[in-house]
């Protein structure tokens, strides 16, 4: 079972993320952001990961910034280390998941080489900042989450919603689902999914 643990600890934060890539949507959330609590756990539930991440920080003596971060930092470095040489899995995936109006398509790569790219229409809605948390904290957590995984993670949300709830929930379910499918062993690949022989650590 591919399995990882990762602490990291600064003087802004304190987190730990326990991860177990072939779980079945078992979730512990301990962090100071609510809404992002509820997100991550549509993430491990509908990607069958078993998370457990405990956080601490200066949410609340200066604001989100550090903590929502230093979150994306330590999962995608779970996942990097559960994955290792990356040895047989299928690497490529993609979702669609709705909500009322909004549609989220993720594509995925685990290339090595991890870059995030968000699209949506020209002069599209703003959503609403939800308990402190603002749609722009969600995409830094995204590209952090996709550069320390290694990952290429795009990203086309339309249209864009007022209601920030509405926005993110179908965009962490595909992403669990994109994933969950991206992760899997394809059997009939004997070595890494790359002609390269290796994708890059």
């Amino acid at each position: 079972m591919r399995k990882a643990q990762i602490k990291r600890k600064t003087k802004e934060t304190d987190i730990t993320v326990q991860l177990n890539i072939d779980g079945s949507g078992k979730v512990k959330l301990k962090t100071p952001i609510g809404i992002l609590n509820h997100m991550l756990e549509l993430f491990a539930f509908h990607g069958l990961f078993d998370l457990d991440i405990t956080a601490k920080g200066d949410y609340k003596k200066i604001d989100i910034h550090h903590t929502n971060e230093d979150i994306g930092i330590v999962l995608g470095q779970a996942f990097k280390k559960a994955l290792a040489d990356k040895k047989g899995i299928k690497r490529f995936s993609w979702a669609s998941v709705p909500m009322e109006e909004v549609l989220a398509n993720v594509v995925i790569d685990i290339s090595g080489r991890g870059y995030f790219k968000l699209n949506t229409k020209k002069g599209a809605l703003t959503p609403k900042v939800q308990d402190g948390y603002a749609f722009s904290d969600c995409l830094h957590l995204l590209e952090s989450f996709a550069k320390n995984l290694g990952m290429n993670l795009n990203i086309t949300v339309d249209p864009l919603s007022l209601d920030l709830h509405t926005n993110l929930e179908p965009i962490f379910k595909a992403l669990g689902r994109a994933l969950d499918q991206a992760t899997q062993i394809e059997p009939r690949r004997k070595g890494i999914p790359s002609t390269k022989g290796i994708i890059d650590p």
